[in-house]
Formats: structure tokens, sequence, C-alpha cells
């Protein structure tokens, strides 16, 4: 008998949508794409229009006849695949590979994955949309040519087996900018004085001002302790009182709820999740999860996303539940409705948020593992606490003047205190910052009185050097990379993997640091392919393929105005650019067999450690990189490895005599209350493998590991 076959992606979201919709559906899994370019072939016909030949992998060829054979049986066909380009791409391609009948193909886009939604989704369908799918071709072309075109030419000129990306290089050019604009700063020296003051009437707290200017002049600037000392000298013999007492509320609006770049950066500031894994923890949580009597149900709207916009009826549910849970003090008069703010943003779904705001975390906590829980709350509080009502905080400026009688001048310190007057939306939540500011002054300040006389306690210099720009993190390149229009919602994360999987960038305690490969790849690329990863250039093209997805443009002319030029830089290239010797990295060690110099090359596999003497001698060994901290089981050094999977984990260099392992990063300071190890827990905690103890740790440098501090908070 004939039915409606539905088809996805996944089989998890199949499963979901399978019970929302019932009997009289059949839902399949296509599992991805089905069809894509050739592997081993440009697949790109630049002389025919760039016409791509699209082939079914082997594979999929079993996925693709199974749906085809379902879809000459089927009523209706719907393709309910992602609602993006690359959802819309996937429906077209199953239609052309499965060769199903236009008339019965219906798209389904779906939001979120709730029973509500699909009903309603099922009753809007529509036909595919082209100019999306085009988009996700041109992108796919155009990464395409630039990848089997440049790859080639890294081969012969560097190192066989490298590959080029267009959005992933100019990720790796801001990695390797931000180091040396780091190895080329000059730290300047500077100076800084702090008052300590009082009151003169009894028993008052003290409070300290920093000295900002002369009276009537710009700031002044202290470039030496001889400076610092020969105005302490002066400063100690004014006299002190208070120049103004400035009062006033400050109100703090929330964050708006989440998009998918945002929440990559606060999942790894607050979580210390990867992108890749924040974006494959997202991805089940929409697609659906057993929630207890509720059944199996998405969690989350859809997760690739440039839109801060929410729906009605999701504000009004989320006021509502603000009204119950917090009191109407709350709840503000009007509901919060956010600008968009990313460069090149289409507006094209809802942010991120949970799909009930009446979901509490706590209620769905039993059914989700730790990190889903962790995930799923942090995007219902950002949701429920951007319809919050604004933090108020009294924040109070006093100036102090100094008046000095030798030489005759008056200068001016300031003492900043911000206290929190009503908590608001903060109550909730409060969103992380890539580096830590102080915001809030420093505590509160007495009652002071403008004219008051004021008694010096002390004079405090302090020297300070000028510190260079940090090095990048997942969240801040990201942050970057979306500032500057590189990259789109579905490319963030692919983008951090790619550049890291292949050799081009490491992370080093949580900061993104370009390897020697990156340095000269980059070198390279900058020299005979300036376009290819300029940032300038990068975003023009995200923005052609935007004007392509709203059929602003077609997308072959897009194509041929970048290939023309492209083609003549890449035949100059491959005559002029000189092959690239990299110099080899050391491992201090001698070669067992013939005593020359152990050196560490890169091969199919990644990294391994061969003699210097090759070919002549072929001595290998793995890999291994150190932790410096030492197994608490028998002694040795624990070691960094790699799973089969590419997962990193952390084992001792005994094995398998000695089975210890770990999947957190060990510390090398020992555990403050049994002395036991510590491994890192996220981006700012520590926790005993011994005790249970837990505190937060603080990078003293970027050379040195992360030491635990603070109190045992038990297991």
């Amino acid at each position: 008998m004939s039915t409606n076959l539905v088809i996805v992606e996944s089989p998890a979201k199949a499963k979901t949508i399978g019970k929302i919709l019932g009997s009289g559906y059949t839902v399949k899994a296509s599992k991805g794409h089905v069809r894509d370019l050739p592997q081993y072939k440009l697949g790109v016909d630049v002389t025919n229009s760039f016409a791509p030949r699209y082939e079914v992998p082997k594979e999929k060829k079993e996925v693709v006849a199974e749906i085809k054979e379902m879809a000459l049986k089927a009523r209706k066909i719907y393709l309910a695949t992602d609602p993006d380009r690359e959802g819309e791409a996937i429906s077209w391609h199953l239609t052309e590979a499965a060769k199903m009948e236009p008339s019965l193909v219906h798209r389904v886009t779906l939001h979120e994955i709730t029973r509500e939604a699909v009903t309603e989704a099922f009753k809007h369908t529509h036909h595919i949309n082209m100019d999306l799918v085009n988009a996700q071709q041109a992108r796919r072309i155009l990464d395409r040519l630039v990848g089997y075109k440049i790859s080639p030419l890294l081969w012969r000129k560097i190192r066989s087996g490298l590959s080029a990306g267009r959005v992933q290089s100019a990720a790796v050019k801001m990695v390797v900018d931000r180091e040396r604009e780091i190895q080329a700063f000059q730290s300047v020296e500077y100076w800084t004085i702090e008052a300590e003051l009082a009151r003169q009437t009894a028993a008052q707290p003290t409070f300290r001002a920093q000295l900002i200017k002369e009276a009537g002049s710009q700031k002044i600037e202290i470039h030496n302790q001889t400076e610092a000392e020969s105005l302490r000298a002066i400063l100690e013999k004014a006299g002190y009182s208070v120049a103004s007492v400035v009062q006033k509320d400050s109100p703090r609006s929330p964050a708006p709820p989440f998009i998918t770049s945002t929440l990559q950066q606060e999942a790894y500031r607050k979580l210390g999740f990867p992108a890749k894994q924040t974006m494959a923890l997202a991805q089940q949580l929409y697609e659906g999860l057993p929630a207890g009597d509720e059944g199996t149900v998405g969690l989350i709207t859809y997760m690739r996303t440039d839109s801060t916009h929410v729906a009605p009826q999701a504000i009004a549910e989320t006021r509502d539940f603000i009204q119950e849970k917090y009191g109407p003090s709350y709840l503000p008069e009007h509901a919060r409705h956010f600008l968009k703010k990313v460069k090149g943003a289409q507006e094209a779904h809802e942010a991120i948020r949970p799909t009930r705001t009446h979901r509490e975390p706590a209620l769905i906590k039993p059914f989700l593992t730790s990190n889903q829980f962790r995930l799923y709350e942090l995007i219902w509080k950002r949701m429920v606490a951007s319809q919050m009502a604004a933090a108020v905080f009294q924040v109070t400026t006093v100036e102090v003047k100094a008046e000095s009688q030798t030489p005759r001048k008056t200068y001016l310190f300031r003492a900043v205190s911000t206290v929190s007057r009503f908590p608001g939306f903060m109550t909730l939540y409060i969103e992380s910052r890539d580096e830590s500011s102080d915001e809030n002054g420093k505590g509160s300040l007495p009652p002071l009185v403008k004219g008051e006389p004021l008694n010096l306690l002390g004079l405090f210099p302090e020297q300070h050097f000028t510190q260079p720009p940090p090095r990048y993190t997942e969240a801040t390149l990201i942050k970057a990379m979306e500032e500057a229009g590189i990259g789109r919602p579905s490319t963030y994360a692919p983008t951090l993997s790619t550049i890291q999987d292949r050799g081009y960038v490491k992370k080093e305690q949580g900061k993104l640091m370009p390897e020697e490969l990156g340095l000269v790849v980059n070198d390279l690329l900058a020299e005979h392919f300036h376009n290819i990863i300029d940032l300038g250039f990068t975003a023009k093209m995200e923005e052609e393929l935007d004007e392509i997805a709203s059929g602003k443009r077609e997308w072959v002319p897009v194509i041929s105005e970048f290939y023309g030029p492209f083609e003549e830089t890449l035949e100059k290239a491959h005559q002029n650019a000189p092959r690239v010797e990299m110099k080899p990295e050391t491992t201090g060690e001698a070669c067992p067999q013939c005593g020359k110099p152990l050196v560490v090359k890169t091969g199919r596999f990644g990294k391994f450690v061969a003699c210097s003497g090759y070919p002549e001698c072929k001595y290998t060994k793995k890999h291994v990189k150190t932790t410096g901290v030492k197994c608490p089981e028998c002694g040795k050094d624990i070691l960094e490895r790699m799973s089969k999977k590419k997962k990193v984990f952390y084992g001792c260099s005994g094995y398998p005599e000695c089975k210890f392992v770990s999947n957190r990063r060990p510390v090398p300071t020992p555990c403050p209350s049994c002395g036991g190890l510590i491994t890192l827990q996220g981006k700012n905690r520590v926790k005993c493998m011994k005790c249970g103890y837990t505190g937060p740790y603080q990078v003293e440098s970027e050379e040195k590991e992360p030491v635990g501090a603070g109190k045992g908070e038990g297991k």
C-alpha cells in the first residue's frame, strides 16, 4: 500500500519526526549528502560554465537505491532536511539521485522539531528553493577550484599531501598575523600612582583613588620609576579634599539570545567546549531526545543561524514564565526585540532558543548526558535572561584634588564604585568576557561630600608594561571571523577543526598558535594568491554567495569572475615560486641505531619521529608529547596521546605495564588538599582525581601550566 515518504538527514531526526507523524508516514534517513563532487578528480568542467559532475559515493549507493524504491511506491514525498542552504542542496540532490517524480515532491522546513511545529510545517509545504541550492553549489565549486588547483602547487613547492581551502586559509592568516604582531610588539614601561585616603572623622573606612591628571591638562603619563618617585615626593606634601561626587543609576541590559557564533563563543568560555563539540551537541538537542512523558522531542530551535529574531509566541511564553517564576519586578514593561549586528546576516531563522521555555533544565536533566544538559541549560538561561528586566547599578564617581604648594599645582585623583541596586536578569545569567576587566570599580566608597578634607594614608606607585594583543582562542577567532564577514554560521566550527587537523594551527592552553607548516603555507599563499586569503576578498565572496541565495545574482558569472584571474595567478606561481625547504624539528634525542639526531616528520597518519639519516637509516618511532606531569601510579611521564577517533587523552608512558589514563589534561601542581593529581575541568576549573577537590585555576603566563587554587569543595 502506498504511503507518505519523509526523508531527513539523520536517524535521530527520523526517529523524532516518525513518532510525531505516526502511521501513514515512513521516515527515512539519507545520512547526509547522497551526491557530491568526485573525491579524486576536479569534477568541475571549467570550459562548460563550470558544470559540476556529481557522483553518488560508493557508501551511499545502497541508501539511494532504497530511497529510489520507496519513492516509486510513495503517495507523496516530503523532504524535511535542515532549513539552510546545505539542507536545501541535500533535498535537491535526493530528487536527482533517486529520480523522483517532481509532482510528488514537497519541501518541508522545520526550525524546531516539536509536535506543533511539525504538524504546522506539513500543512505548509513548498518547492525546493533553487536559489539556495545554487548558492550551495557555488560555494562547493568555488572551494573545489581553490583546493584542487592550489594543492598540487603546495605539493611541489612545500610537501606532498598538503591542501588549501578558501575560508580556512583566511582563518590561518588571521592566526599568523596575530602571532607576528605579538612577536614584533615592543613593550613600553609606564607607572600608575594610587593614593589611600580616608575621611577625617573617626573610624572611617579607607579607599583608594588613582592619579588621573593635572587640573586643566591632559592625562598624566609616568614613564619610569624616577618620574614616579619624583611625583610621589610632591604628592606626599599635598593637601587632599573631595573635588566632586557624582552618583547615578546605570542600567545594564541582557545579551540577546544566541546565534551560532555567540553560542560557540560562550560555550567555549563557560563550558570549555570546542566549536565542533558545541555544534554536535546542539544538533542532538535540535533533532530530538527522549524527555520523559513527552517522548522524543526537539529541545532547541535550529542551531545554524545569524538572526536574533524570536517568534512572538516564544517571547510571550518566556514573559509568562518570568512573571510566574520571578515576579513582576523582573519583567520589563515591553518585550525585548534585538537588532541584527552580524555582518552579512541573512535573518533567515530564529535565534537559538529552547522550544519550550517552561521546559526548565532541571526537569529534563535526568534524560540528558552531562554535556547535553550543560549546553541546554546555557541556551535556556540565555533566552530567558534576554527577556528579563535590566540590572541596575549605582555608580559613584569621586574626584579628589591634591593641592601642592611646591610646585603650585593641583592634581586630580579618581575613584569609582559600582554597587548593585537590582540584579534583574543577572539573577539568572551573566555573559562571559574574552578578557578579564574590572568593570565594576573597586568596592564601595564611604559617604563623601564635595569640599571635605581627606587624610592621606599612603601613596603607591606601581610599574606596568604595555601588553601585546592576546593570541586567539576558538571563541575570539570565531568572533573576529564574524566581524570580518569571513564564513557563515555553518562554516565556523568546520573551519576551526580543519586548520588544526591539517597541522597549520595548534592549540596550547586554549590559545591558537601557527605551526611552522602553517607559517610556510600562509607565506606562499600570501605571496602568490593574495586575494585568496585576503579578508576583504573572502568577505566579498561571502556577500556574493548571499546574493545568489537571495536570487539577486546568477552563480555561473560569480565563479567565472573569480576563475579567470585565479587561473593566471596559478600559472605564474607554478613557474615562479621556489621550493620551500622546511627546517626539521629536532627532538633532542639521538637515533639508537646510528646516533644521528632524531627529527619530527609528518606522514599520512600525523606526526612521527624518524632518523635524520634517512634513507640510510630507517629508524622510526611514535611521536609523543609529554605533559611534564608524573603518573600518580608508577611515577613515569604522562603523555598526550591520540585515539583512533582523533580524540586527545592522557596516558602513562609505562603502558601496557601501567594502565593509568585520563581524558582530562593533568596539571603539574599537586592537589592542595591531598597532594594527588589534579586535572583541568573545562576552561577554568581543576579537580583532584584522588580526593575530589575542585577549585579555580589561573595561568601565570603563556608559558606556564595552569595551577590549582581555591578551597576544596568536596566531590
